[in-house]
């Protein structure tokens, strides 16, 4: 018998729009053999099931169901493909769990704690991952740009601590260019961190489970013909992204390694991307992303196909992860 999969995309953050289209890319994707697949718009001002002849059916919050023509859908399981809250800071994962519905996300926790880049950093500091220096600012505090040149240097990076697909983020060069940086910042978030630029190959590192083992995938290299891996880089094809990446056989065994300790210590399940930039051969983290984009060009999928996982076969997985986690 088919298992109903409702796949939640949109959401609340800026990140919407790509949500939109990972949700689609998994949709188009999924076996039609094994689901019945429902497409589940989340905003702020409605929750929908959108048919394909996008006509649109709320959805009932207080079970997650949704009745079409008299007759009532209730799902096996939620392929969670919303970037940004409320569907990777913890929000939905609570939702879900409240009620019992298997997800293909991380657990609320660990949901939560990952997207607060803060918090990240400073849970896997004491497990000796290297990361670049930062300095803390929230809404309301003094700005003392001669502290943060002390703290994180010049150039640094200005970023939302709470966003995602480089929203809010801005490289500093000065201390005058510091107040319209943080401006830009606090327009997604109320919280910020200001880290040092560190000089670097970038790459980046899927780590999923699949098949119930730990799986590292094979790792990207990026390469941003911008100042540095902004939205124009990720989505308007400002970038290389190099799969394979180039590196030595010591460096891609120790990034794997780092990633594959971050995925385990987390305790994170599903899929995770997570971003490093080599200083002197050696990997600094720089973030964790638990629901990563799953579009054709996304990093994840490109990483997945190289590994000959198809994206058929990377969806199916997750959902029947999911459901023998939560039976």
């Amino acid at each position: 018998m088919k298992k109903n999969i409702a796949i939640i995309m949109g959401g609340y953050s800026s990140e919407y729009l790509i949500s939109l289209k990972s949700g689609q890319m998994v949709f188009d994707s999924l076996p039609k053999t094994l689901y019945n697949a429902y497409c589940i718009h989340i905003f702020k001002d409605k929750w929908v099931y959108v048919a394909e002849d996008f006509k649109e059916y709320p959805v009932n919050k207080a079970d997650f169901s949704i009745v079409v023509e008299g007759s009532k859908t209730n799902f096996d399981c939620v392929f969670n493909a919303i970037h940004g809250a409320p569907g990777e800071d913890g929000t939905m994962q609570a939702y879900f769990e409240l009620l019992s519905i298997p997800h293909t996300s991380c657990n609320m926790y660990q949901a939560a704690l990952t997207f607060n880049k803060r918090d990240c950093l400073s849970v896997l500091k004491p497990y000796g991952i290297l990361m670049a220096d930062s300095y803390f600012l929230n809404v309301g505090d003094p700005i003392d740009a001669s502290a943060i040149e002390k703290a994180v240097g010049f150039p640094c990076f200005v970023k939302a601590n709470k966003a995602g697909s480089s929203f809010g983020v801005t490289k500093v060069y000065s201390k005058t260019d510091l107040p319209s940086a943080i401006k830009t910042a606090f327009k997604e978030d109320d919280e910020l961190i200001i880290e040092s630029f560190l000089d670097g190959t970038e790459v980046s590192v899927g780590v999923i489970r699949y098949k119930g083992e730990v799986t590292v995938l094979p790792i990207t290299e990026i390469i941003t013909e911008n100042d540095f891996f902004d939205y124009e880089a990720k989505y308007l094809g400002k970038s290389q992204e190099i799969t394979p990446a180039r590196l030595s056989k010591m460096q891609e065994a120790d990034v794997r390694k780092v990633a594959k300790h971050i995925y385990e210590v987390l305790k994170l399940d599903g899929f995770s991307r997570s971003e490093f930039i080599f200083k002197d051969g050696k990997p600094y983290f720089l973030e964790v992303n638990t629901i990563p984009g799953l579009t054709k060009e996304s990093i994840l999928p490109q990483q997945a196909e190289q590994a000959g996982i198809s994206m058929s076969d990377l969806f199916d997985n997750a959902i029947q992860q999911a459901l023998q986690k939560n039976p």
